[in-house]
């Protein structure tokens, strides 16, 4: 609770980056470094027996700690804390280009399984290492293409794993969506979802060296293409997911209105869906969002919220909260 400028979405934002190791408003963790110090360091204790530190240098990789021992795979520290982060900038994810709806997947996934944070890792710097192939003068100074296969049988499988998991979890969130915009929107809208990939017509039970297989045919495919332009226009750093609201996309025609719900209906379903599937409660983390919701739509959240899970609030003022929910909350001033 504070003016504007104290550092509120400061203190929000340490606690989702101990969960996810990203920040839900930084595009670069050296952002989270002040201008004239040469690291950060986020720490901060979970339960009475763990203790979780985060080093951010200016030069080098992060560093995470579990009870000062440091952990090789920083994934692990999702086993002892996670968070849902719901902001002011997640319309985007409804209304904004395919990025920021894959990062919120890529979030939800990355909760479900950790290990899904070293695939990403792995298939991004795939991506990067297949650009600069075809950017120097490698490509131009052999004709084999022993190197690029290589590249393309890599690619292929970890994009593979990427979209199964992707898949997987969007199917798992999606009853939870609807229930929720149902609730929300009062039954008087039917939402609907559709996952789009360059490996549209495949399943994610489908066996995975038929995925392989044919991500791999599509690689080859657009090879003359990628050599000119230097990306790659397959797999999943292009894969995007529609929202539809009564058939309507909700992205080119959805009000303003329609949107904030729709957002507001993602996070309260990966919220239940992280409830359900994991052994940890999840933090709720509501960075000055209540102010862009109507009354009714404040309390519906604030009521979901509920005693099953810690919800960390940052306000302005407390006039548009009810006194019930104020009375059994702890207000901290900054």
């Amino acid at each position: 609770m504070g003016s504007n400028g104290v550092g509120k979405s400061n203190l929000l934002e340490s606690v989702e980056f101990l969960s996810q190791l990203k920040s839900f408003r930084a595009v670069n963790d050296k952002d989270l470094i002040n201008y004239d110090e040469e690291k950060s360091i986020i720490s901060a204790e979970v339960d009475f027996n763990h203790n979780i530190k985060i080093e951010i240098f200016r030069q080098g990789s992060k560093k995470v700690y579990l009870n000062d021992c440091l952990l090789r795979k920083q994934s692990l520290i999702k086993n002892y804390i996670r968070s849902v982060c719901f902001s002011s900038n997640d319309i985007n994810i409804v209304k904004s280009e395919p990025n920021y709806r894959r990062i919120w997947l890529d979030k939800v996934v990355a909760q479900l399984e950790p290990v899904y944070v070293e695939l990403l890792g792995r298939y991004n710097k795939l991506l990067k290492q297949r650009s600069h192939y075809w950017r120097s003068n490698i490509s131009k100074e052999y004709s084999s293409s022993t190197l690029i296969d290589s590249y393309d049988s890599q690619i292929a499988l970890i994009g593979t794993r990427i979209f199964r998991r992707r898949k997987r979890a969007l199917s798992k969130l999606q009853p939870f969506i609807e229930f929720w915009h149902s609730h929300l929107s009062k039954s008087k809208e039917k939402i609907g979802i559709k996952f789009i990939s360059t490996l549209q017509s495949l399943d994610e039970n489908d066996d995975e060296s038929k995925i392989m297989l044919l991500f791999t045919e599509k690689l080859i495919a657009q090879r003359n293409l990628e050599e000119l332009t230097g990306k790659c226009s397959v797999g999943p750093h292009r894969d995007d997911i529609e929202f539809y609201i009564n058939n309507s996309s909700v992205r080119k025609f959805g009000s303003s209105g329609q949107q904030r719900t729709l957002t507001l209906a993602l996070k309260m379903a990966e919220l239940d869906l992280l409830r359900k599937t994991v052994d940890i409660n999840p933090i709720l983390i509501l960075d000055d969002v209540l102010a862009e919701l109507d009354i009714v739509r404040q309390n519906l959240l604030l009521n979901a919220v509920g005693a099953d899970s810690q919800c960390l609030i940052s306000a302005t003022h407390l006039d548009k909260f009810h006194k019930s929910f104020v009375g059994d909350s702890q207000i901290i001033y900054l």
